[in-house]
This record gives structure tokens, C-alpha cells and sequence, in this order.
């Protein structure tokens, strides 16, 4: 089958190597590398904005990563059935102007049969953070497996 493996129907292994795999791609801030796990015409909304397909995930991911430097990105399964998956994230970002924001949210995915996703419906809040608060940097270790707190 082409597509991107682990398959659905999800089980607990399979459904957080999903989600590990979705926290490795983000965090490369590679949009053309991260949209190929999406379907040609997946929809997404994130926060009050909605994209179709490949080209606008680029588009969006692009203009997301442009603003949001240094970027670093966790998540966590939250659960999963069948084909779908929800997952808790926190990631932390600083704006043009130095400061730093913790942003944390809730996704909702749905795959289709050759493990793509073809919809990610995602809710964010933002909270600006001094430096000295960050708690992420960079991409997650090989083998670390601690979950992010809520506060």
C-alpha cells in the first residue's frame, strides 16, 4: 500500500508512533516535507483559518514558520479509534520582536486508508513566556519519552 505507515485502524503502538513521527516532521519546519503526510486534499483547520490541499498546507506552514522563530514543538496522544487520532501539543516560538510564547492546543486527525491524513482540525491558546520559562528546546531526544505539563 503507498502512503505512510503505521495504517489504520490505530492500536496504542501504532497510534503514538503517528504521533512521534507528526512531532519529528513539525519540528524539522520543512513545510514540503511535513505536507507529504497529509492528503492531496486534506482540510485543515487551525485556529480560525482553514486550508485545502498540499499546496495551501506549504503556503500556511511557510508563512507559520516565517514568523514563529525558532520553533519547538511537543506532543502527546491523547486517544485514538479506528482511524482517527487526538493529541495534545505544546510548542514554544519567539516573534520578530524577542519575545517568547508557549502555545498549547488540542488536534483532532482522521486518516485515510494509506495512512495520510485528510483532516487535522486543530484549537490553540497562546500565552507569552520570559526566555527564562521555556521549557522546550529543539526537537525531542532519541528516547525521551516525558510527557509536556499542562501549566
Amino acid at each position: 500500500m503507498d502512503g505512510r505507515p503505521p495504517y489504520p485502524p490505530f492500536d496504542a503502538e501504532s497510534a503514538a508512533k503517528k504521533v512521534q513521527a507528526a512531532e519529528n516532521a513539525w519540528n524539522t519546519r520543512d513545510p514540503e516535507k511535513v505536507s507529504l503526510a497529509y492528503t492531496e486534499d486534506s482540510v485543515w483547520r487551525n485556529r480560525d483559518t482553514v486550508v485545502q490541499g498540499r499546496e495551501e498546507i506549504v503556503a500556511f506552514l511557510t508563512r507559520k514558520w516565517e514568523r514563529e522563530l525558532d520553533y519547538a514543538l511537543r506532543k502527546s496522544l491523547w486517544a485514538f479509534t479506528g482511524n482517527r487520532i487526538a493529541v495534545r501539543f505544546q510548542y514554544e516560538c519567539r516573534d520578530a520582536d524577542g519575545r517568547w510564547w508557549r502555545s498549547y492546543g488540542n488536534e483532532n486527525w482522521e486518516f485515510a486508508e494509506n495512512g495520510l491524513m485528510r483532516r487535522r482540525e486543530a484549537s490553540i491558546n497562546d500565552l507569552r513566556i520570559d526566555e527564562s520559562d521555556r521549557r522546550i528546546v529543539g526537537p525531542r531526544a532519541e528516547g525521551d519519552t516525558t510527557e509536556i505539563p499542562l501549566a
